[in-house]
C-alpha cells in the first residue's frame, strides 16, 4: 500500500480585495472524502501543514446547505472528530522528506489562497515530487499551491501542464464573489498552465501524467479514486 502526504492549509482567514478578513480554512468535504477514500483503500495518509499548525475547518463547509444536507454535514463533523488527533498534530511541512511518499494530495477551501500559494517549503517539495514523477493531486482551491513551485531558473514547474481548478465562474457566482482578492484560475493561466474546466459545480478531473487535478468539492471522491488508480 502507498504512503500519501496530504498537504493542508494552516490559514484561518483570507484578506479580501477590500481589506477585510474572511474566515476560512480547509473545506470539510474535500479533506474528509479524500482522506476517507484513500485510507479505506488501505493506504497511509500523513497530514502536513505550514509550521505544523492544526488546520482550521471552514465553518461554512459544515453547514447543511453547503454540505448537501444535515446528515452529510454531521458525517463530516463525525469524521473530523475521528481524525482529530491527526489534525491536531500534523507534520511540519518544512521537515517533510517527499522521498518517503508516493503521492501528494492537496484539498482546498480558500486557505491555500492565503498561505500555500507562496509557501517556499511546499514549492521545493512539489518540484522534487514532480521531478521524481510522484503523483501530485490538488483539487478545488488546492491547485493554488502549485503556484509555489518554481524551478531553479525561476520557471513555473507546471508550465504547459493540463489541469483544472475552481473556476472563475464558480468563484464569482458561488465562492467569495467580486470581493475575491485574486482568482486561482487566472493566476495559473498567467503562469502557463493549460486550464481544462468542466461545467460549474460538476465533478471534473484532469490527469496529465503524474498531475491529477479536480475542479471543485464535487470532484473530491473522483480525484481520490484517480489517485488510487494511478498508484495501483
Amino acid at each position: 500500500m502507498a504512503n500519501i502526504l496530504m498537504v493542508v492549509s494552516a490559514a484561518d482567514s483570507l484578506t479580501m480585495k477590500d481589506g477585510s478578513e474572511h474566515p476560512t480554512g480547509y473545506w470539510a468535504e474535500e479533506l474528509v472524502v479524500s482522506h476517507q477514500t484513500l485510507t479505506e483503500a488501505g493506504n497511509t495518509v500523513h497530514i502536513a501543514t505550514p509550521g505544523g499548525k492544526k488546520p482550521t475547518v471552514d465553518q461554512v463547509s459544515l453547514a447543511a446547505e453547503s454540505a448537501g444536507g444535515e446528515e452529510r454535514a454531521q458525517g463530516f463533523r463525525d469524521y473530523l472528530e475521528k481524525i482529530d488527533s491527526e489534525l491536531a498534530h500534523p507534520l511540519v511541512l518544512a521537515d517533510v522528506d517527499v522521498a518517503a511518499y508516493d503521492a501528494v494530495v492537496m484539498p482546498g477551501g480558500h486557505g491555500p489562497m492565503a498561505d500555500l500559494y507562496k509557501d517556499a517549503d511546499l514549492g521545493r517539495l512539489l518540484v522534487a515530487a514532480n521531478r521524481d514523477g510522484k503523483i501530485i493531486a490538488p483539487f478545488c482551491h488546492g491547485p493554488a499551491g502549485l503556484l509555489s513551485a518554481t524551478d531553479d531558473d525561476g520557471t513555473f514547474a507546471f508550465e504547459g501542464r493540463r489541469l483544472t481548478v475552481f473556476t472563475n465562474e464558480e468563484e464569482l457566482g458561488g465562492g467569495t464573489g467580486e470581493n475575491t482578492p485574486w482568482l486561482v484560475e487566472d493566476a495559473l493561466k498567467e503562469k502557463g498552465a493549460v486550464i481544462e474546466n468542466g461545467a460549474a459545480w460538476s465533478s471534473n478531473v484532469v490527469r496529465d501524467g503524474n498531475l491529477i487535478t479536480g475542479q471543485n468539492p464535487q470532484s473530491s471522491e473522483d480525484v481520490a479514486k484517480e489517485v488510487l488508480a494511478a498508484l495501483s
